[in-house]
C-alpha cells in the first residue's frame, strides 16, 4: 500500500532520525480539539489536522495564507510572489483543496489562477485549522485534498460580557510591511457584537540578488521582486442574540487589495469582495433531534487587471451563495450522529481580451451523513455524501469578434464519496488510527471549459467540455505517543486516482495574433485531461522538553515528503513540494521567549520534461518575545544567511522570477483588552 522511500544522503537520514525521535510544530500550532473536523464534539478528528491559533499564529503570520500555513507538516504554498499564495496540502492544490471563511463557502478566483490571491487576510483571523487529506464527506470533492478553514468570531457563538478586544501592529519584514488590525467584541444580557478592521501596506519583495530568464532572454540581476507591492484593507460588523442553548446571529463584511501582478511588469490587479453570512444553532432539542446548526452566506467578488495604461484589460467577477443544514441526532443503540444538507451556487464571467474561460453557472447539492461508534475500546466512523452538480457555460457572446467557446450547453455530474475510520488507543498515552475514503469530484468550470491564453501559465489552456468526475480512493494511518507536553505523530498515506484530472502539455504551439499591429507570438498548448496518477507520502512531527527547570528548553521539528506521479504518462506530476526537515529550538524564562530554527528543502529533481529541477536550500530563522501583561512584543529575523531560494511549488514560468524572501528584521506588538 505504502511506498518504499530512499534517503538519499545522510544528512536527511540524521535529520529523519532527529525528527521521529524528538519532533513536532510548536505548541501553540496544535489543539487537542479541531472543530473543522469535528461535528460530534470528540477530543480530535479522525485525520492529521493542524491548528494555529495564539501567540503561534501570531508568530507565524503572513500576507497570505498560503505563506501563513507554509511549513506545517504536510502544506506547502502555491508561492506566486508575496501577493498570490494559496496552501497546497499533500501536493494537491486548485479546487482539491476546500478554503472556508469561519465555516463557510469563501468565494474568489484564487483556484482559477495562480496569480488571483484568495480573498482573506491572515491579519483579521483568530484561529486557523487545516485538515491534512480528504475531507470530501462533509465538505464536497472540492476537499480531497483537505480544508483550511480560518475563524474569526464575525458572528459571536456565545455570549459576551462587557468589552473585550486585541489590536496588532506589524513593521518590517522582506516587504517592508505596515500592517494594522483591531477587534472590538462587547455584548450584554443575550445580545453580543464583534467589529473588526485592518490595514496593510507592502514594498516590492527583498530578496538575494538573483538572475532570472524571461522568454529565453536573460533580464538584469536583481534584489526586488519587480511589481510585487501591495495595499490591503477590510473590515467587518457582526451580532448574535445568544443563550445556554444556541444563538442566532449575522455578519456583513469586505475586503479590498490592490497588488501587482510579478509575471507581468506593468499589471496590476484591483480586487473587492463582499460577504453577508448568518449562522445559528440550537442544543438540547427534545425528541430525536438533540441540536440543529444552520449557516448560509452570500459573496460578491470582482477582481480587474490593470494595465500600466490605466486601461482595464479582463474583469472577473463572481457570485456565490451558500446554505447548510447540519442535525445531531441522539444514540440509537452503540450509534451516533450527524447528518444534513448543503448547497452552493456560484455565477462566473470573465469579460476582456485576455478572458480564457467563459461564463459560467455551477449549482451543487448535497446530502451527507457521518455515524460513530465505540466498541471494544475502537472508536469507529463512518459516513457517505451524494452530490449533484451542474455546470453551464453561457458559450460565445452573440457579437464574439473571434468565438472561441461554442455555443452554450451543461453538463451534470453525481459525485460520490464514501470514508471509514477507526481509532485505537494502544497503550498509555499510545494511539493508532487508519482511515479508507472514496472521493469523487466534479470538473470545475475551467477544466470543462477554458480555451484561450492564460497570461499567468503563459500557456494556451484548453478544457475539455467531456470530463466526468474525478475519482480518487485514500489510504492512510497515523500512530501517536504523547506524555505530558512531549509529543511524536507518525502518518503515511496513499491517494491513487483512477481519474486526476490533470493541466499537461500536449507538445503542440498555439500561434497567438499580437495587439495594435505587434507581431504575434507561438505559446505552448496545455490541455486538460484525466489521467491515472498516485500521490503517497509521510509526515512526521514531535516536540521534547529538554529542560523544565528553573527555564524551559523545547526541541521541535517536522519532516514530510510527498512522491507524486502521473501514471499515465509515466512522468512526475508537477509542482509538488520535495522532502522537508525543519528543526527548532525554543527556550522561555519569565515573560521572554525565542528560538531558533532551520529549514531545510531537498533538491526537488522529480520533474515532468515540461518542468525543471529546483536546487536544495537552508534557511535559519531567529524570533523573540515578551509579554508585557496583555501585550505581547515579538521581532523576527528570517533568512538569518541570505540564502537564495526557490519554491517547488511554484508554476515554472514565474519560479525563476520571484524567489524565497531574503534576509530581514520584522517587529510587533500584539494587545489584549
Amino acid at each position: 500500500m505504502f511506498p518504499r522511500f530512499r534517503i538519499r544522503h545522510r544528512r536527511h537520514a540524521l535529520g529523519a532520525a532527529i525528527t521521529f525521535a524528538l519532533a513536532s510544530a510548536a505548541t501553540a500550532q496544535t489543539a487537542p480539539v479541531v472543530i473543522t473536523g469535528n461535528p460530534l464534539g470528540r477530543d480530535q478528528a479522525l485525520q492529521p489536522a493542524s491548528v494555529l491559533s495564539g501567540d503561534g499564529l501570531t508568530l507565524r503570520r503572513a500576507g497570505t495564507l498560503g505563506e501563513t500555513l507554509d511549513g506545517l507538516p504536510g502544506i506547502s504554498s502555491t508561492w506566486f510572489g508575496p501577493n498570490s499564495s494559496r496552501p497546497v496540502i499533500r501536493g494537491l492544490d486548485g479546487d482539491r483543496v476546500r478554503v472556508l471563511d469561519n465555516s463557510g463557502a469563501s468565494v474568489d478566483a484564487s483556484s482559477l489562477s495562480f496569480d488571483h490571491a484568495v480573498a482573506l487576510d491572515p491579519l483579521v483571523v483568530e484561529r486557523v485549522e487545516v485538515l491534512r487529506g480528504p475531507a470530501a464527506l462533509l465538505y464536497g470533492g472540492n476537499a480531497t485534498g483537505g480544508v483550511v478553514n480560518t475563524l474569526s468570531n464575525r458572528i459571536p457563538r456565545g455570549a459576551l460580557q462587557g468589552l473585550s478586544g486585541r489590536a496588532e501592529l506589524r513593521l518590517g519584514g522582506a516587504t517592508a510591511e505596515r500592517g494594522a488590525s483591531a477587534l472590538v467584541e462587547g455584548g450584554a444580557g443575550a445580545l453580543a457584537w464583534h467589529v473588526d478592521g485592518f490595514a496593510r501596506r507592502t514594498s516590492d519583495l527583498h530578496v538575494p540578488r538573483f538572475s532570472a530568464v524571461e522568454e529565453g532572454e536573460s533580464l538584469p540581476a536583481a534584489t526586488r521582486v519587480r511589481n510585487s507591492a501591495s495595499d490591503a484593507h477590510g473590515g467587518a460588523v457582526g451580532a448574535a442574540w445568544t443563550d445556554r442553548d444556541g444563538y442566532v446571529g449575522a455578519s456583513v463584511d469586505t475586503y479590498h487589495n490592490r497588488y501587482g501582478v510579478t509575471v507581468e511588469p506593468d499589471v496590476f490587479i484591483r480586487m473587492k469582495r463582499d460577504r453577508a453570512a448568518f449562522a445559528a444553532e440550537r442544543r438540547r432539542l427534545p425528541g430525536f433531534i438533540e441540536s440543529v446548526e444552520v449557516q448560509a452566506s452570500h459573496t460578491r467578488y470582482r477582481h480587474e487587471e490593470v494595465e500600466g495604461s490605466g486601461e482595464v484589460g479582463t474583469t472577473f467577477s463572481s457570485r456565490g451563495s451558500e446554505w447548510r443544514v447540519q442535525a445531531r441526532h441522539s444514540p440509537v443503540g452503540p450509534w451516533t450522529g450527524v447528518f444534513g444538507l448543503q448547497a452552493e451556487s456560484l455565477d462566473f464571467s470573465a469579460l476582456g481580451a485576455e478572458a480564457f474561460v467563459p461564463g459560467t453557472r455551477t449549482r451543487s447539492s448535497a446530502v451527507f451523513l457521518l455515524e460513530e461508534l465505540r466498541a471494544g475500546g475502537l472508536r469507529w466512523s463512518a459516513g457517505a455524501r451524494a452530490e449533484r452538480v451542474t455546470v453551464s457555460s453561457d458559450g460565445d457572446a452573440p457579437d464574439a469578434e473571434e468565438p472561441r467557446f461554442g455555443a452554450a450547453g451543461a453538463r451534470r455530474f453525481r459525485p460520490a464519496s464514501l470514508s471509514l475510520g477507526v481509532a485505537w488507543p494502544l497503550a498509555p498515552g499510545w494511539s493508532l488510527d487508519a482511515s479508507l475514503g472514496r472521493t469523487e469530484r466534479a470538473p470545475a468550470y475551467y477544466e470543462l471549459f477554458a480555451n484561450g491564453v492564460h497570461v499567468a501559465t503563459a500557456a494556451y489552456e484548453r478544457g475539455d467540455p467531456e470530463l466526468r468526475e474525478e475519482r480518487s480512493v485514500h489510504t492512510g494511518v497515523g500512530v501517536q505517543w504523547s506524555r505530558g507536553g512531549d509529543l511524536v505523530k507518525a502518518n503515511l498515506f496513499d491517494t491513487r486516482f483512477s481519474r486526476f484530472i490533470s493541466l499537461s502539455s500536449t507538445g503542440s504551439m498555439i500561434d497567438v495574433p499580437g495587439e495594435d499591429g505587434e507581431a504575434g507570438s507561438a505559446v505552448p498548448e496545455y490541455a486538460f485531461r484525466a489521467v491515472k496518477a498516485r500521490l503517497r507520502g509521510f509526515e512526521l512531527e514531535g516536540r521534547w522538553r529538554l529542560v523544565d527547570r528553573p527555564w524551559t528548553l523545547d526541541l521541535s521539528g517536522s519532516l514530510d515528503h510527498v512522491r507524486a506521479d502521473d501514471l499515465s504518462s509515466g512522468e512526475p506530476l508537477p509542482r509538488i513540494a520535495p522532502m522537508r526537515l525543519r528543526v527548532g529550538l525554543e527556550a522561555g524564562m519569565g515573560p521572554w521567549r525565542g528560538g531558533l530554527s532551520m529549514h531545510h528543502a531537498s533538491a526537488q529533481d522529480r520533474v515532468p520534461a515540461t518542468d525543471s529541477v529546483t536546487p536544495s536550500s537552508t534557511l535559519l530563522n531567529l524570533w523573540l518575545s515578551r509579554e508585557f501583561g496583555d501585550a505581547l512584543w515579538f521581532a523576527r529575523l528570517d533568512n538569518l544567511g541570505d540564502r537564495l531560494a526557490y519554491n517547488a511549488a511554484t508554476i515554472g514560468t514565474l519560479r525563476n522570477l520571484a524567489p524565497l524572501p531574503g534576509r530581514s528584521i520584522s517587529t510587533g506588538l500584539r494587545l489584549r483588552f
